[in-house]
């Protein structure tokens, strides 16, 4: 038998490889093949992984092998800032798959702007800045004229995934990078962040109904108009907003909600105009108006309680009716099975705008078919196909 060869490596690189993949030393060993005893060893200094070894824990804890051969640990980013409603004391660091999503928007943002800055086009700005004094509904407004938005075009937004993949077209058009998982538990993320920019990033949970997305996608775009991106949960928001972090979400859900149903166009519809002081409202109704405006129900009750015309008790009621719809609906599709295309579901979760900056560089030359493997985490086989997925429109996501 060969003798094993071990990796002579700084150790502090496996502690900072491990914390930073938000993994406790008894789930790394395990998941490394090792005991926590021998785990601890190495990252002590008294013990040497094998080479086998290390890349088995390159693996696990989604890093280049390359990267533990550096002579430090590299900088940490600063962590997302956390929206959700839970006591700022006791807020966990966030799962391995959310820190590992994390991670992979940052790079991939980082690529993307290397790879605009030197195009012949640039990046553009953003030219909203916002802060929660602002008017909602007018900050709303001035979104939808910068995303060229009309109602008589969202009108025709139809299908299950029509409006999330219209939403994503419209936003992605502008300087802003979308990308999608469906690691995360949905429990602890609708959407994130990055409002760095240039070229701000938002990442959705693929796992979300596709109108829930929507949602996200629109209270995301209100955080990166307020510089202040994060991790959240607009669903599970308070509209007590209690704590700043609270006011926040509040009022990306209102602005959020405005960008989608603009008030003054709600307000007009003649099913609304005409019905004097009324404030319980059909089911029919209700969805009438969700597909004219290419967003859940709730949304339209939402915007409705928001606008007077219905009461709290008639929202929370509907609301529970839908989210119990929606947890039926994601057994049913369980059960029923499935899977979408691999070249559809790896340019949905890079986004369109990401794979085709990729691409066009490519064709540019500025980078190599090496690099778009890389760059896209797809081994050169799927390249065509994943080239047609990004040309063809979208049917689902």
């Amino acid at each position: 038998m060969p003798p094993r060869i071990f990796a002579n490596i700084d150790p502090r690189l496996l502690v900072w490889a491990r914390e930073s993949a938000g993994l406790p030393v008894e789930l790394a060993a395990k998941r490394v093949g090792v005991d926590s005893e021998r785990l601890l060893a190495w990252e002590h200094g008294d013990d040497r992984p094998s080479i086998p070894q290390l890349r088995k824990s390159a693996a696990v804890y989604k890093r280049p092998l390359a990267v533990f051969f550096l002579p430090e640990p590299p900088a940490t980013p600063p962590p997302l800032h956390d929206f959700r409603r839970l006591d700022a004391a006791n807020r966990p660091q966030g799962s391995p798959e959310l820190l590992t999503e994390f991670r992979r928007a940052r790079r991939r943002r980082q690529i993307a702007i290397e790879i605009a800055s030197e195009s012949d086009e640039g990046i553009q700005d953003i030219p909203i800045r916002a802060t929660t004094r602002d008017d909602p509904e007018r900050l709303a407004q001035a979104a939808r004229d910068w995303l060229g938005i009309t109602v008589r075009q969202q009108a025709t937004w139809r299908g299950e995934y029509g409006p999330l993949n219209d939403w994503l077209s419209v936003v992605e058009a502008r300087p802003i990078l979308v990308f999608q998982t469906g690691d995360i538990d949905l429990r602890e993320m609708r959407g994130f962040s990055i409002s760095e920019y240039p070229m701000p990033a938002i990442v959705l949970n693929a796992t979300d109904a596709p109108k829930g997305r929507a949602f996200t996608l629109a209270h995301e775009l209100v955080h990166l108009f307020l510089r202040n991106g994060g991790v959240c949960d607009p669903v599970g928001v308070s509209d007590t907003g209690r704590t700043d972090d609270e006011r926040v979400e509040v009022f990306c859900n209102l602005v959020a909600g405005a960008i989608m149903v603009p008030s003054d166009e709600l307000v007009n519809e003649p099913s609304i105009r005409h019905a004097g002081h009324r404030q319980v409202w059909d089911e029919a109704m209700l969805r009438e108006l969700s597909e004219r405006y290419a967003v859940s129900r709730e949304v339209i009750v939402r915007r409705l309680l928001i606008l007077g015309k219905t009461t709290s008790e008639f929202y929370e009621l509907k609301r529970e009716e839908y989210r119990q719809q929606f947890v039926a609906a994601r057994e049913r599709a369980k059960e029923a099975g499935g899977f979408a295309p691999y070249p559809r579901v790896v340019v949905r979760d890079l986004g369109k705008r990401y794979t085709r900056l990729v691409l066009e560089a490519l064709n540019r030359e500025q980078i190599t078919r090496a690099d778009v493997s890389d760059y896209l985490g797809v081994r050169l086989k799927h390249l065509p196909d994943i080239v047609e997925a990004a040309q063809s429109p979208a049917r689902d996501a």
